[in-house]
């Protein structure tokens, strides 16, 4: 007998997963069942795993540590992390020798344009000493050290990320341009695309009217368990986003970084949602594949639409992984990858040559249209416009389909195992009124 959508409820659910019954599907492994033309019903499917991986500006941290003791200076005026700059406060910090401090995402060193807060991130959950640097209202100059074990608050805040996937760039202009969506200058006449979103694994995409997803739902946030707050700025029924918070103790570095655009440091930011199948019309929603997602694809200047694609167009019959061939280098006295690379995952020495750093790697593929050689390979695929004479190249994409389908392997194992409980939302999000 088939289920009853009113038996459908997110507690009930959970005591499937309790009693080892549930049959959860990451949002791919539903979808390729859809392109081999099965037929998914509600019985079928308990749970799917969703997830988005890309560059989320809308992201800073909250830290609270020691750096000297009690009276050592009367108050902190400013100060730096690893050269990158945090606001002081917002608790008063007078004489007691700890600060309070909140780093935006969007940060850049004071030394290092190609280094920026989320970079520090990384660095911080990946265990590293970092140094503060501190000017105090009396004109002293304080240097310390610390360690993210050494930091007891350490929370990452979100106040605008995992949008309903994105938006497609291309410069129609005859000029070369600078932006924030190209790590390098974005060339003109329809030369190249750049894009992002994660398409069918988006979270809001498999639940578009945030049934499921509400204030109080449990996610994971660069790895680690967190909690959606609320609608992110920005918002609007068609490109919904949202806020959330996790302890930055607990995150992946894999899941994390900076990101080098043309206007400076972005971060990389990876959610995991978990998706309670309720209704028929829920899994209507959750069975769209790629190719039913629809891209616009804008003028980077006005941000005006000129085309529309689907995320099939995008992510299908590509290579979703860069991939590196030692032996092809051919050891440029400048190697210019190394230069654009925006997660910097590329180092050159004299000695041996290009040396690639896998877990940095962002998979944004901008170092296979760059490299000189053929070090670097990954079909991005190419877009055709209409009222265009050529097929247009992509050459960087700002969302990383391999690191987001992990992440939603992994909350599929986390849920299976017991160390992830599904909850009902303590609140429903609303769009607000714009009447």
């Amino acid at each position: 007998m088939a289920e009853s959508t009113t038996q459908r409820t997110i507690s009930k659910i959970q005591e499937k997963i309790d009693r080892g019954e549930v049959v959860i599907l990451t949002a791919q492994e539903i979808c390729d069942r859809v392109r081999n033309d099965e037929t998914i019903e509600l019985r079928d499917v308990d749970v799917v795993t969703t997830a988005t991986s890309a560059l989320m500006s809308g992201t800073y941290a909250v830290l609270s540590f020691k750096v000297a003791e009690p009276d050592t200076f009367t108050k902190a005026e400013k100060v730096w992390i690893n050269t990158v700059p945090a606001q002081v406060g917002p608790c008063p910090n007078e004489r007691i020798g700890i600060l309070d401090l909140i780093i935006l995402g969007t940060e850049q060193s004071k030394i290092d344009p190609g280094y920026g807060a989320g970079d520090l991130f990384r660095d911080l959950v990946l265990g590293k000493e970092v140094q503060v640097e501190i000017q105090t209202d009396d004109g002293q100059n304080l240097t310390a050290t610390t360690t993210l074990k050494e930091i007891p608050h350490a929370m990452l805040h979100a106040s605008r990320n995992a949008f309903k996937n994105y938006l497609a760039f291309v410069n129609p202009g005859k000029k070369e341009v600078t932006t924030i969506f190209h790590s390098d200058k974005m060339k003109g006449n329809y030369e190249e695309m750049t894009f992002c979103g994660c398409g069918e694994l988006n979270p809001i995409e498999n639940d578009p009217e945030l049934k499921t997803i509400g204030i109080g739902t449990k996610v994971l946030i660069n790895g680690a368990q967190g909690f959606v707050t609320g609608l992110g700025t920005r918002s609007s029924v068609d490109k919904p986003n949202l806020t959330g918070i996790a302890d930055m103790h607990q995150m992946d570095p894999e899941f994390m970084g900076g990101f080098s655009t043309g206007h400076g440091p972005d971060i990389i930011t990876t959610w995991a949602v978990a998706i309670p199948v309720l209704d028929r019309q829920m899994l209507t929603h959750i069975l769209k594949t790629d190719e039913q997602i629809p891209l616009k694809v804008v003028d980077v200047h006005s941000r005006i639409p000129i085309s529309e694609v689907t995320y099939g167009d995008v992510w299908n019959n590509t290579n979703h992984e860069v991939k590196f061939n030692k032996k092809a280098c051919k050891k440029c006295d400048a190697c210019h990858v190394e230069g654009i690379c925006p997660v910097k995952a590329v180092h050159s020495d004299p000695d041996t040559g290009v040396q690639f750093d896998r877990p940095r790697c962002f998979n944004c593929g901008l170092c296979v249209s760059r490299c000189k050689g053929e070090s670097f390979s990954a079909d991005l695929g190419s877009i055709e416009l209409e009222g265009v004479d050529h097929k247009v190249p992509v050459t960087l994409r700002q969302s990383d389909r391999v690191a987001a389908l992990k992440a939603a392997r992994n909350l599929k194992k986390q849920i299976q195992k017991g160390q992830f409980k599904i909850t009902a939302p303590v609140g429903k999000i609303s769009f607000p009124d714009r009447s």
